[in-house]
């Protein structure tokens, strides 16, 4: 199987709304709207600048395989940029096919050409397949790290000044 692997641009917005409804069934969320997903995917498409791209996008035969959401975040103790893996997902139709890996190669040959140190990413307890996905990719488990989250009404709290 050919796995092509790009950056997502405008043009790919419905493809990327499909990854996102997808996903949002995978997680365990509510579905969500094929239209407010297509909306989406637009806006932040077309926010995009080329220096930062946010949404890798891998094709199988020309449709749409599966989605990297990640951002660039500047210098941190060891003065390197890092990249952060927000979410990484693949159609379960195509799982261990090398979707998920060929996703992660391009992340990781961006990376090396852009000077960029690290790829972190987080993942759920819960899911089995991702753990060992990631470990047979030889990524460390850090517990140095808690993962928190401001949302709701705490984040409405926090903006108060």
């Amino acid at each position: 199987m050919v796995v092509d692997v790009r950056w997502a641009t405008t043009e790919d917005a419905a493809a990327l709304a499909v990854m996102l409804c997808e996903m949002a069934v995978q997680y365990r969320q509510p579905p969500l709207a094929a239209d407010r997903a297509i909306a989406g995917a637009r806006k932040w498409l077309a926010d995009e600048s080329l220096a930062y791209p946010h949404f890798a996008l891998a094709f199988v035969d020309g449709e749409v395989a599966g989605l990297a959401s990640v951002a660039i975040v500047h210098p941190g103790i060891d003065l390197e940029r890092l990249m952060f893996l927000k979410d990484l997902f693949v159609r379960e139709d195509v799982r261990n096919a090398g979707v998920g890996r060929a996703l992660i190669g391009f992340l990781a040959g961006h990376c090396q050409r852009e000077g960029i140190g690290r790829i972190d990413f987080t993942t759920e307890d819960w899911n089995e397949g991702a753990l060992r996905f990631y470990a047979g990719l030889g990524a460390e488990r850090h517990g140095q790290k808690v993962f928190l989250r401001l949302s709701g009404k705490a984040l409405e709290t926090a903006a108060k000044p």
